[in-house]
């Protein structure tokens, strides 16, 4: 029986708690098929010293949210994922308000997995395009 949407955010959701996922008030808000998208605020806590979205908070929502997909996406009663590697091209500055994260699938393999990020504003201008590959390991038994 498949997951409802409202189970995989509620599970995601609870699974940030304690993390970096937490701290940046990353928020998993919509889920389907082939995709998961979260959102982050943009304030004074994610800023650069001149006032505008740090990309490293932005990495870290992207990789966040395709790590999610990628988990959700896999067997973790059989596997564990992790991310490995990540790149990130900045393209609008932001200020205020949210940002939300789109993951999408490029590549779902058994082993690695390769996501496209796009990162936009509240006003769906793209704001940073991400990629991550994202990688399947057996649990130890």
């Amino acid at each position: 029986m498949p997951l409802t949407k409202e189970t995989v955010l509620a599970q995601a959701n609870a699974a940030s708690k304690n993390t970096l996922m937490e701290t940046l008030d990353i928020e998993m808000v919509d889920f389907g098929d082939d995709f998961l998208t979260a959102r982050m605020p943009v304030n004074s806590r994610v800023y650069q010293p001149d006032g505008v979205l740090h990309g490293g908070a932005t990495a870290a929502l992207a990789e966040s949210v395709g790590s999610f997909a990628s988990h959700i996406f896999t067997n973790i009663e059989e596997k564990f994922v992790r991310g490995i590697e990540i790149t990130a091209n900045h393209l609008k500055s932001v200020t205020e308000g949210y940002v939300y994260a789109k993951a999408t699938f490029l590549h779902k393999g058994r082993t690695t997995q390769l996501l496209d990020i796009r990162i936009t504003d509240e006003q769906d201008n793209l704001v940073s395009v991400c990629r991550l590959s994202t990688i399947s390991l057996p649990r130890k038994k």
